[in-house]
């Protein structure tokens, strides 16, 4: 998978969510700054095998969906997540600097463990089984969406 995708997820990710004040709303969806840092940090528990999420997708929804991940098209403005409330996720932390952080060290922690077990495999809930390639192109892909709904990309 594209050093490209992993050094800007190492590198330029955080950085670009450290501009956010935690209370602005994005271009469309119901999370403030401050949820969407806690539910990208849940993602990386998921992508890690830290969070494990109710599966969603089975068959061909999952096969279609599969192909979508792997594909460059880009998750569409205001895709619905059966696994966040209407109303947004609740917050565990007591400001965006903590979620930022809390998000870093789960970065760092997924980081780790596919270091040091390169055929580790999880499970996403909507894409099945991903290997470390699959979950940068999913985590990628998913702070790309994150970021042009918060104006940051």
């Amino acid at each position: 998978m594209g050093n490209a995708k992993v050094k800007f997820l190492k590198e330029d990710f955080i950085p670009l969510l450290e501009k956010l004040n935690g209370t602005e709303k994005g271009k469309w969806g119901v999370m403030n700054g401050q949820q969407m840092v806690e539910h990208f940090a849940d993602a990386v528990k998921n992508a890690s095998g830290k969070l494990i999420l109710p599966v969603v997708n089975e068959g061909e929804r999952l096969k279609k969906s599969r192909e979508f991940l792997m594909s460059d098209i880009p998750f569409v403005e205001n895709t619905k997540n059966p696994l966040i409330p209407e109303e947004g996720i609740n917050l565990r932390q007591s400001n965006i600097e903590s979620a930022i952080k809390k998000l870093q060290k789960e970065f760092e922690y997924f980081f780790e463990v596919f270091g040091n077990q390169p055929n580790f495999k999880t499970k996403n809930p909507f894409f099945g089984e991903l290997d470390y390639d699959m979950n940068i192109q999913l985590l990628h892909k998913h702070a790309m969406h994150h970021l042009k709904q918060f104006g940051l990309a």
